[in-house]
Formats: C-alpha cells, sequence, structure tokens
C-alpha cells in the first residue's frame, strides 16, 4: 500500500511537504529552509488585505506578508542540487508550493502570540551553524565563496532570515499537531482499512541489551591533568599568556582551531557542570580547572551579551592505563563467564556490574531513538556490533566488543539477544507501536491539511502569472 510506506518515511514535520506541491512528484525530495527569503512588511493587520504596494516583476507569489521571488525557486533549486538530487525531476511549480507552504506556517506563526523566536535563538543558531559549515568546508573564505557573499555579515543576515522563518514554520507545525492523539480502537480501526495483501513489510528486528565496563582512570593521571590546568591558568592571570595561544596547543576538541572559542546560552545541549561554572564567571574572569563528563576544563570569560557568553576555554581528558584497560577486560571476562555458565542472569549482571547509566537500571536494554521501543530493525543497528548481532541466537551473549565514547576513550561490553523477529508482514498485536504510529501520522497529515485550507482562504494569497497554471494540491489560486 503505497500510503502506508510514503507515510513511514515522513518526518513529523516534513509531512507538509505532501500538501503544498504537485501531486505527481513526492515533495519530501524538496530541501526547505536554504533559500533566500525577502521580507515586506505590510502595514494593516488583517492578513486578507490586498497588497498594492510591490512591483510585480521577478515576484513569484505572496503570502500574507512574505514575497517569494523567482530568485527564491533558483535558491532552492541550487541547493537541491548541491545535496546530490537530481533536481530536474522537480518542477518549479513543486518548488513554489513549497515555499508557499513555509510562507504560510511563518506568516500565522507572527500572528501567533504564544509562538515566540528572540534574535538570540536565531543568533546562537547561526553561530553553530556556520562553525560546523566552516569546519565542513574548511575556511570562512571557501563558505563565503560557496554562498556568494562579500563579508561574514552579508552571510549572516542571510542566515538570519533563513533560520528565523524555518523556525517560525516548524513552531507553528508543531503546534498545529501537539495535541493530536490517536487511540487504541483508532490504531485497530485504521489497521482494519488496509487490505491484507497490501499491508507493509517489516524487516528483520531484534532486542538487545548491553553490559559496559569502563577503564578507570588512575588518581594519578587525573591530578597531572588538573595540575597542568592550574599552571595555564596561573600563567595566564599572573603573566598575562594567551589563553587562545594554550587552547590551540592544549585543548583537546574541535574549538582549538578557533583558540578555544565559543558562544554559549543557557539552554544549549552542555555538560550542566560546564554551563555552571561559565555563568558564575565575571568578564574577563579564568576559572579554575573543573571536571565535567568529558574531562577537566579552565573557561575564561570574554564578554556578556544579553542572554549570551562568548568564551573560551581548553579541555584536557585524563588517559586511562595499559594496567586499568587490561583491569576492565579481565573484570568483564568474569562477567560474562559468569553469565553463560549460567551463575548469574545477563539482566541481572547488567543491572549490577553495567558502567552505562542510561541501561544499567533497566539490565542494559537499549532503546531505540528512532521508534522510542526496544525493537531495532538489523538495518538500522551500529556497523561494529551487527555482525555480532546478526549471528547471535536469542539468548546468547558475544565475546567481549571493544568501543569507545565520543572522546575517544576505549571501552569493553557484550551484548544479548533478548528477542529476534523475522521479516514478516505487519501484524497488529506483534507489530502495534508501529501500527499506532503510522495511524497517528496519517491523522496529523489530516490536521495539517485541513488547516492549511482553512488558512489559505483567511490569508492574502497572490500567485504571479507564470504559477496560475500549476497544479497545486492546495487552493493557493483559491478557485
Amino acid at each position: 500500500m503505497k500510503y502506508i510506506i510514503n507515510i513511514c518515511c515522513i518526518a513529523l514535520f516534513s509531512i507538509t511537504a505532501l500538501n503544498a506541491q504537485t501531486k505527481a512528484v513526492d515533495s519530501s525530495l524538496v530541501v526547505t529552509g536554504e533559500e533566500e527569503m525577502v521580507k515586506t512588511e505590510i502595514k494593516k493587520k488583517d492578513s486578507v488585505q490586498p497588497f498594492k504596494r510591490f512591483k510585480a516583476d521577478g515576484v513569484a507569489a505572496v503570502i500574507g506578508d512574505y514575497l517569494i521571488l523567482e530568485t527564491d525557486i533558483i535558491k532552492m533549486r541550487e541547493d537541491i542540487k548541491n545535496q546530490g538530487i537530481a533536481s530536474e525531476e522537480i518542477s518549479d511549480c513543486q518548488l513554489a508550493g513549497r515555499l508557499m507552504e513555509n510562507k504560510l506556517y511563518a506568516h500565522h506563526a507572527l500572528q501567533d502570540s504564544t509562538i515566540t523566536v528572540s534574535e538570540d535563538e536565531v543568533n546562537n543558531m547561526i553561530d553553530q551553524q556556520m562553525d560546523r559549515m566552516v569546519q565542513q568546508i574548511g575556511s570562512m573564505e571557501k563558505l563565503l565563496e560557496f554562498y556568494r557573499k562579500e563579508s561574514e555579515k552579508d552571510l549572516k543576515e542571510e542566515l538570519f532570515i533563513i533560520n528565523k522563518e524555518r523556525t517560525l514554520s516548524d513552531r507553528m507545525q508543531s503546534k498545529i499537531v501537539s495535541e493530536i492523539e490517536v487511540t487504541p480502537e483508532e490504531v485497530r480501526q485504521f489497521f482494519d482499512r488496509i487490505p491484507e495483501d497490501e499491508r507493509p513489510q517489516f524487516g528483520d528486528e531484534v532486542e538487545i541489551s548491553q553490559l559496559v565496563i569502563e577503564p578507570e582512570v588512575p588518581q594519578e593521571e587525573e591530578q597531572k591533568v588538573i595540575d597542568q590546568l592550574t599552571e595555564m591558568r596561573n600563567d595566564i592571570v599572573d603573566n598575562g599568556a594567551s589563553f587562545a595561544t594554550k587552547a590551540v596547543l592544549y585543548s583537546q576538541d574541535a574549538t582549538s582551531t578557533k583558540g578555544g572559542q565559543m558562544t554559549i546560552t543557557r539552554k544549549d545541549p552542555l555538560d550542566k557542570d560546564f554551563k555552571q561554572v561559565a555563568f558564575s564567571l565575571q568578564e574577563g574572569e579564568v576559572s579554575k580547572p573543573f571536571k565535567s563528563s568529558f574531562g577537566y576544563h579552565i573557561i575564561q570569560l570574554d564578554k556578556i551579551r544579553g542572554q549570551k557568553l562568548d568564551i573560551r576555554h581548553i579541555i584536557i581528558m585524563p588517559k586511562v592505563t595499559d594496567a586499568t584497560i587490561k583491569i576492565a577486560r579481565e573484570k568483564l571476562d568474569t562477567i560474562r563467564n559468569s553469565i553463560v555458565n549460567n551463575k548469574i542472569s545477563f539482566d541481572e549482571a547488567a543491572r549490577k556490574y553495567s558502567d552505562e547509566e542510561e541501561t544499567r537500571g533497566d539490565g542494559g536494554k537499549l532503546i531505540n531513538p528512532k521508534t522510542g521501543d526496544t525493537r531495532f530493525e538489523l538495518t538500522d543497528i551500529d556497523p561494529i556490533i551487527y555482525e555480532k548481532v546478526n549471528s547471535l541466537n536469542e539468548g546468547e551473549t558475544s565475546l567481549i566488543l571493544i568501543d569507545q565514547t565520543r572522546t575517544g576513550t576505549k571501552f569493553f561490553k557484550i551484548i544479548t539477544v533478548n528477542k529476534k523477529y523475522k521479516e514478516h508482514i505487519a501484524n497488529y498485536s506483534q507489530d502495534y507501536t508501529k501500527i499506532k504510529e503510522l495511524a497517528l501520522r496519517e491523522k496529523q497529515i489530516k490536521a495539517i491539511e485541513k488547516w492549511q485550507k482553512e488558512n489559505i482562504s483567511d490569508t492574502y494569497v497572490k500567485v504571479g502569472e507564470e504559477y496560475k497554471d500549476c497544479a497545486f494540491s492546495g487552493n493557493w489560486l483559491k478557485q
């Protein structure tokens, strides 16, 4: 059943891509966001009032307070090509429809007092976005060349418009579907409507648990790092040494190339101890060495800018030793032997011995972040353990595997397969969680369609002559 398969592939906030495009091509292929946007102010509050003050040349459409220019469509097509998508299969009508859809959400988000997007929030997005892009492309100069901008300021101004509209659009969509739920009866009715010969087929799946043992960091190694950072701080505070230079030379993360420079807010997903220290400093102050979940740091606060801090930091991670690595492996080997010889169950051993806090309390069971349940399709399994998982029978325990943390520290683990599910046609009782998700998404799509229909009617919309023959699925032409 084609529409079921399509629903499986659509992310929550991409579901509206089905609506504003022509029906011939799946609009989930269209990339949103990197188009240039020009906002035009309308002084009157009534969004259905005719827009009179604009030059029609080069304007593809007007949606409420927003213009869509021909250059927006050209830029969107370029973005699609840059991401390796065959843009010749996507028409200008589809691109225009997707842009009109995005503008519609953003326009109504601006009218909704419960939806707010602050400048600080958007600027923080831009800082992080530009950091990632510079790392990927190699330098700011190359990035500016890629985006055809004269200066970093020009690029930030364009990214501000893009990110603000995207965030407004996302939050409007989130609000539309935020309270939508499905009852067990609705799930049953959804499943029963699917003809038996058209029910989706699910691939091989497994439920797995793991038990992790991490080598301990010797106290003397931790003290070495603390002493090293203390010496750096004293040189910076007492002798005026450059914090940035020391970050370049010694810091062990990606910010070292920028002298440890970061811009952070309280809402950033950073280590809580790191944020607590950063926000306790005065401008120009350098913290004493402190520990986070990643290592040991010192921080210098350069400037306070409203809710944002411009900081520099240095991180050094204490090293495990060959001796502690050996001890960790021997410990896990002993635990594994006890499990294999039925002296202790895997579940009990994980609760008692595992160093992984996230899974220890549940006997080592892994949760699939995509679905929220315990089942993983084999194709989604980490390549490091795929072969081991695929070869294990239910209840078997693997040999010891070597893995590493985000900071590169090695650790050891064993895994077990709790249950295997062979490739099969959807079964209501066995696959209830997946079927519920499909039913929910279908209901969300209908809610989005209903919202669009109502709000297109209540919004000032003018479509350029070149696009009036497009077969939009939404009633953009108000015929």
